[in-house]
């Protein structure tokens, strides 16, 4: 397939080139399959052919129903060839929220993976009447994209097609997810970044990615992998000892994982005398680390830790490398790094006021990585980017040296005996943590009819672990005060997660409110189980 303009297309364009320099290096390893940058550049232009032969044209919205395959980014660079606005589903996702997505998307084509038995494609693509259906794989209700694009001869594509965009869920922290715009400016940052690494002499990066592309942080991941010139091992579902087989087996040196999910990894069998020796960056992110978690993985990987901090809205804002225990700065294994790239950040007091270094307040980010607004809801848009600054929703501060420490969301605050002192999560979950006989904790608000709010404990407790919930509120009181004390701690086999795999404090408080219906009565100190 021949392009006659780089207009519209202009990332996909410049990343074809790259890909086509690259040649037969391995590109994408999954399902199975092990494609070099040949034969990706072959498979886009294979499936844009493809797409544009059944009737897509620039300017669609197509809707993707995919977990993380390894066509996962052809695809979208295909659709983005031609112009077409990509609208993830996060297959993960509550179908009420499906159904909300498609309604606002207004699908002009829906792709998705046939190969998938559990998924949503079939019943999705059976309630979208007039609506053209592809598919990933034989037997699906649409054409087999991947096996038509095989065989599909060059076309020319029209001229003017629209600049691409792509829609994405987020994590759904903070309630109902949120549909995320980002526009081409976007991927030619994400171009612009993998220049700077390229040029910095970095090694050719072997990334084990469980990020899928319907996550702003998938997208980035992939994309910032294949740009490189990188091996990309995108994986479907997690199992820590899986994970810890294909570090050694495919000598990964770059990955992203989740504290929960690093957490599992420190805590498998299989860990003991796995090789990690080629690992360069174990990126840790998407939630706060417990330092005392972080030692042990430093102690066990060595100063190969990368902590990282992001959200939909603002993909990249800081980064930590290198990581260490070092005593000169203990500290900064509870910070999330300084500024990366083009990053600034503000702490701002809730009348917009920016705030001294230490004292805490909401983070404000300005990058270009930035999101473009919230599709159809232009008053939250509105709220949230303010003058090209984006309001995280995050409380932290920033130190004398520009690293940045986060204590809770917005939403997330204490108050407790104190009136109107708040108190946040992060400190009390750091000192639980700290325990010798404790694996996780999180830490949410609750009601208290004398204090107004207290803070409840989740603890998941190491096997066999004696400790009990008198000694952790203890250790606490010690640590921190009595302030900060937990007015209740109640041990669980393990957290929830959301789609992130980040730590569900939306669920942590259903459950206390269903076991405590009437919301008014002091929390007790209790064990049990959290299915």
């Amino acid at each position: 397939m021949t392009d006659r303009t780089e207009r519209g297309a202009g990332y996909v364009h410049r990343a074809l080139e790259l890909f086509a320099g690259f040649g037969d290096r391995e590109a994408l390893v999954g399902n199975g399959h092990r494609l070099s940058y040949a034969e990706a550049v072959a498979r886009v232009r294979g499936l844009a052919a493809t797409l544009h032969g059944h009737g897509v044209r620039p300017g669609d919205a197509v809707l993707l129903a995919l977990g993380n395959p390894v066509e996962g980014p052809l695809v979208q660079l295909a659709l983005h060839l031609l112009g077409c606005r990509t609208m993830w589903i996060a297959p993960v996702t509550s179908r009420r929220e499906v159904d909300e997505f498609v309604r606002l998307a207004r699908p002009d084509a829906f792709v998705y993976d046939a190969r998938d038995p559990a998924g949503l494609g079939p019943e999705l693509a059976a309630g979208l009447p007039g609506v053209p259906v592809f598919c990933l794989g034989p037997g699906g209700a649409g054409p087999d994209l991947l096996a038509e694009a095989a065989h599909v001869p060059a076309v020319d594509l029209p001229v003017g097609a629209p600049a691409p965009e792509s829609f994405l869920q987020t994590s759904g922290t903070t309630g109902t997810p949120k549909l995320v715009h980002h526009r081409e400016s976007f991927y030619a940052q994400i171009l612009a970044l993998a220049a700077d690494f390229r040029a910095a002499g970095y090694p050719l990066l072997r990334h084990l990615s469980h990020s899928p592309m319907w996550l702003a942080s998938g997208q980035i991941t992939t994309l910032f992998n294949l740009f490189t010139g990188g091996v990309l091992f995108p994986r479907d579902g997690w199992d820590p000892e899986r994970f810890i087989a294909t570090v050694a087996g495919e000598r990964i040196n770059s990955t992203f994982v989740t504290p929960p999910m690093l957490y599992e990894v420190l805590d498998h069998p299989a860990l003991d005398g796995a090789d990690f020796s080629a690992m360069f960056m174990f990126n840790v992110g998407a939630g706060p680390a417990a330092p005392a978690r972080l030692r042990q993985a430093i102690a066990r990987f060595g100063p190969v830790l990368r902590i990282v901090y992001g959200l939909s809205e603002a993909v990249v804002v800081t980064a930590l490398p290198g990581l260490t225990d070092d005593p000169a700065y203990p500290q900064r294994l509870r910070s999330c790094g300084r500024p990366y790239g083009d990053v600034r950040i503000e702490i701002r007091a809730e009348d917009g006021t920016v705030l001294p270094p230490g004292a805490d307040g909401e983070v404000w980010v300005h990058t270009g990585l930035r999101f473009a607004g919230y599709h159809g809801q232009p008053e939250l848009t509105a709220e949230t980017l303010v003058d090209g600054w984006v309001r995280t929703r995050d409380v932290g501060h920033l130190d004398a040296d520009g690293y940045l420490y986060l204590v809770d969301r917005l939403q997330d605050r204490i108050l407790t005996r104190r009136r109107s002192w708040p108190i946040h999560s992060r400190p009390i979950e750091d000192v639980l943590a700290g325990h010798p006989q404790v694996r996780a904790a999180a830490v949410i608000g609750v009601p208290d009819e004398a204090a107004g709010e207290l803070p409840y404990a989740f603890v998941v407790p190491a096997p066999g672990a004696t400790v009990t919930a008198t000694e952790l509120i203890d250790l606490v009181t010690a640590e921190l005060s009595d302030t900060w004390a937990p007015g209740g701690v109640r041990f669980v086999d393990r957290l929830p997660l959301n789609r992130s795999a980040k730590v569900d404090k939306r669920a942590l408080r259903a459950r206390y409110a269903e076991e405590h219906p009437s919301s008014v009565e002091q929390p007790e100190a209790s064990i049990g189980s959290l299915a």
